[in-house]
């Protein structure tokens, strides 16, 4: 897969085995920026340990916002650390030593080919506990029909309902269409989200949205399709903590924060809809939530 790469919606068709690099800048070798136990994710993942999050370089979408900017772009190769299959694995199982209560995979999506042996490797090694693909919501049917049974817990961005804006930030002008039949295809494998007697999710599916500034229309539009489509298959997590933190000159309009205003009617418009899930105090406005990407927890290759 990795000779004619067609992992993500950008179907860049490159050989990343032989060094080659299409829009995510990753070639055949998994670099991870981070692997340790994180405590901002939803109450149901987080728990009381935190995530097991493993932070993967690279991204096939490229936000122009993006916080994880450090280790997403084309130039990633000069941060975090390179493993393979099986340190990727032993990576699981460290987190899991270390009381993880689920291997929360971030932006995985140009490393699913590798996910397919990695994971099954962690489970004959002693891996038990949830799957976590965390990832921009810009991914292909057919890749995720590969890990069908692999994940347990699917957590996607739902980020545009605009065309306009989905192409200005994130050069994906057919982001909505591939995300509607992506989460299709997630809610499909995991059915309704089940809780376990602690509180942490075991399976399901969580949607993510985050608001950008002065576009409540769009956080509408995408809040009244999830309702329609999936309802109380999913749940939903309405995030504000946009925060500018690269160089947005280019894109005056983001150089502020949610409104309080704005924030607040969204949520009104969640609970009008029914949709259940977890909304964000004003403290999640912090650049402090963004870990510090020096390949700490990742397990080198043997």
């Amino acid at each position: 897969m990795l000779e004619h790469c067609t992992l993500c919606p950008r179907l860049c068709g490159v050989n990343r085995e032989a060094g080659e690099h299409g829009f995510c800048g990753a070639d055949a070798r998994i670099r991870i920026g981070l692997a340790s136990l994180h405590q901002w994710e939803e109450p149901c993942l987080s728990g009381t340990n935190g995530a097991g999050t493993v932070f993967f370089c690279h991204c096939p979408l490229g936000c122009v916002y993006c916080q994880n900017h450090d280790i997403s772009g084309l130039d990633a190769d000069a941060s975090g650390i390179c493993t393979d299959i099986s340190g990727l694995a032993d990576t699981f199982l460290s987190l899991q030593q270390r009381g993880a209560h689920n291997i929360d995979l971030v932006t995985p999506t140009q490393y699913a080919a590798q996910l397919t042996q990695a994971i099954p490797l962690a489970r004959k090694r002693g891996l038990t506990i949830p799957i976590v693909y965390n990832c921009g919501g810009y991914e292909r049917v057919e890749t995720l029909r590969m890990l069908d049974g692999l994940i347990d817990i699917y957590l996607p961005d739902f980020k545009y309902y605009s065309s306009y804006y989905s192409e200005r930030y994130s050069r994906a002008p057919d982001y909505f269409d591939v995300t509607v039949d992506a989460i299709d295809e997630m809610v499909r494998q995991t059915a309704e989200p089940v809780i376990d007697a602690d509180g942490l999710m075991r399976s399901g599916t969580i949607i993510r949205h985050l608001m950008l500034p002065n576009l409540g229309s769009d956080t509408a539009h995408i809040l009244r399709t999830i309702a329609k489509r999936w309802g109380t298959e999913v749940f939903v997590s309405l995030m504000r903590q946009f925060t500018p933190c690269t160089d947005l000159t280019d894109y005056p309009e983001l150089l502020q924060p949610i409104t309080d205003e704005a924030y607040a009617e969204a949520c009104e418009q969640m609970a009008f809809l029914g949709l259940d899930g977890w909304t964000q105090d004003a403290e999640a406005i912090s650049e402090s939530f963004i870990p510090h990407f020096d390949g700490t927890g990742v397990c080198r290759a043997k």
